[in-house]
């Protein structure tokens, strides 16, 4: 899934987005590495846009903006360039220096795990994120079954983490009032599906 496979080649930030402004495809660009981003499943692309849909719908008139799948976002302590499913900003955008499409600025993230990010997502990328002083609040929500991880900031350096796994069980975010069921987070989900 790398570009230039076979000879490795460490690109620039200024490279990738060069590169990536001309391509058809998303790309995340990880500490030099240009990495191609998989397709969305029709449950991975559901889950997004039923957390999304809600998120949105819930903050109108009020100072948070919602962005969904094809928002870059820039991680400057660990030279990553990635795409998360969901994030909610806070406030006014602060978007990188020189860029008017790339955000540094997320509240909160939300990532529908597969099969082949699970991992990445969980460890590397939490890890990323964490650095991102505006970021407050994680969610991991499993695409193959209804299953969600929930981390929250309590204070400097200690997070708080939640699972839920019953369509019933209710969702509440901290970073503002939001309340969500699995059972609408999963709305037309259909995991016998589920296949990558």
């Amino acid at each position: 899934m790398i570009i230039q496979a076979e000879e490795q080649k460490i690109y620039t930030p200024k490279e990738y987005l060069e590169f990536e402004i001309n391509s058809e495809e998303r790309h995340e660009f990880i500490n030099g590495e240009i990495i191609l981003m998989t397709g969305g499943t029709p449950n991975h692309n559901q889950i997004a846009l039923n957390l999304s849909g809600a998120l949105n719908f819930a903050l109108k008139r009020q100072p948070y903006r919602v962005f969904v799948t094809d928002q870059r976002l820039w991680i400057p302590q660990k030279r990553i360039y990635t795409y998360p499913d969901v994030m909610v900003v806070q406030g006014e955008l602060h978007l990188q220096e020189g860029r008017q499409d790339t955000i540094t600025n997320p509240l909160i993230i939300a990532e529908v795990l597969s099969k082949s990010t699970r991992s990445h997502d969980k460890a590397a990328k939490f890890d990323a994120y964490r650095t991102i002083p505006s970021f407050q609040e994680y969610l991991l929500i499993d695409q193959y079954t209804m299953h969600i991880e929930h981390y929250f900031k309590t204070e400097r350096k200690r997070w708080t983490f939640y699972e839920y796994d019953d369509a019933n069980e209710i969702v509440n975010l901290n970073s503002f009032s939001f309340q969500i069921t699995l059972e609408e987070i999963y709305d037309k989900v259909e995991f016998e599906s589920a296949t990558v």
